[in-house]
């Protein structure tokens, strides 16, 4: 037996697909996978299929017309062709998370591509795709124009090469978000975004914060977030949590102490800092709250907010080498400090501030 992949095109109507699939069958040819791609033009099917070695493309192509098909394609598929599609979008996923630079062979592999082409940003105006091309954009900049003379793109393949590219996107936003902060005492920490993986971490330092801090960062709340709370807070649905990491002596492991919150919505954004206590004072806050007004800058919002108390002095000197001068927004010991940042916005000094735990 040979293994073939078989592409054509049937009117989408009840009864179209069992006739060709009782065409191949009435010539012992059995369909190890199939995929319907749903086109203007009827269903595409997609077969993995298992025919006898003395068949030829030209009998394939037969059975498929006398099956209704149309607009065949008829190729010969090697072993690894029996994965199944999603599977095989997983199994590249995994392999962009472990080299991101990895996009394009992605693609290739994810599309049985003939090859795709970087092209710098401004280059390629539209992306979407036609018969033979697929356009997409590269989150690190410019295009990839992915080509295939045969058989023709799909709406369906074109869905799973955005997915695929979203991944790649997230990867890049991650590793941009990523630097060593270097303190003014010789300190280095490692400035990174928080996935859930973190939540462990995160509880620590939570653990070891006094409730003067813990009161500064969750105003109204007698007790900490719960663990459901700190997954949410970890990966906003829109918005940015950003770490920052030490080694720890003990073990050589990672010590989470400090995490920054930002989350979005319209225009207007929120940020919140938390800093271990042993930590603070030492420009960690500055450092988050920088890298934060440059996300809430990048995801379009014109203003973010802080909510911080009217005795959070080291909070509210780091807020003022930001630009923030107002403070009419007041509830009691609750201040809401806002800074705008359409345009240009403001540009902090550069000097690294005591930041707060609030």
């Amino acid at each position: 037996m040979a293994l073939w992949r078989i592409r054509a095109t049937v009117d989408d109507r009840p009864g179209y697909l069992s006739v060709l699939t009782a065409s191949l069958a009435l010539r012992s040819v059995n369909i190890l996978a199939v995929q319907v791609h749903t086109t203007e033009g009827g269903a595409v099917d997609d077969f993995l299929v298992d025919a006898p070695n003395t068949m030829t493309e030209a009998e394939l192509h037969a059975a498929i017309d006398r099956g209704r098909g149309r607009d065949a394609f008829v190729t010969r598929a090697e072993a690894q062709g029996l994965a199944d599609q999603p599977t095989r979008a997983l199994a590249l996923a995994g392999r962009l998370v472990h080299d991101p630079d990895s996009l394009g062979e992605a693609l290739v592999t994810l599309l049985d591509a003939a090859e795709a082409r970087w092209r710098p940003e401004g280059t390629v105006v539209l992306h979407g795709f036609d018969e033979e091309r697929m356009t997409l954009i590269d989150p690190a900049g410019g295009t990839y124009e992915v080509l295939r003379a045969a058989p023709a793109f799909t709406p369906a393949e074109y869905a799973r090469a955005q997915a695929l590219v979203e991944v790649s996107g997230a990867l890049v936003r991650r590793t941009a978000e990523q630097a060593t902060l270097l303190l003014p005492d010789g300190a280095e920490l490692l400035i990174r975004a928080a996935t859930t993986d973190d939540v462990e971490g995160v509880r620590r330092l939570h653990a070891r914060g006094s409730a003067q801090s813990h009161r500064r960062r969750y105003p109204g709340l007698a007790h900490g977030p719960s663990d459901a709370r700190l997954r949410r807070m970890l990966e906003p649905a829109n918005g940015l949590t950003l770490l920052a990491v030490s080694t720890d002596p003990a073990d050589g492991g990672e010590r989470v102490v400090a995490m920054a919150n930002l989350l979005v919505e319209g225009d207007l954004g929120e940020v919140a800092l938390l800093v271990e206590d042993s930590w603070q004072r030492r420009g960690i806050g500055t450092a988050l709250l920088r890298r934060l007004i440059a996300a809430a800058r990048r995801m379009k919002a014109s203003a973010v907010v802080a909510h911080t108390g009217a005795d959070n002095v080291a909070m509210l000197r780091t807020l003022r080498r930001f630009g923030v001068t107002d403070r009419d927004d007041r509830d009691g010991p609750l201040l809401s400090l806002t800074l705008r940042i359409a345009g240009t916005g403001h540009r902090p000094a550069t000097d690294e501030t005591p930041a707060a735990s609030g």
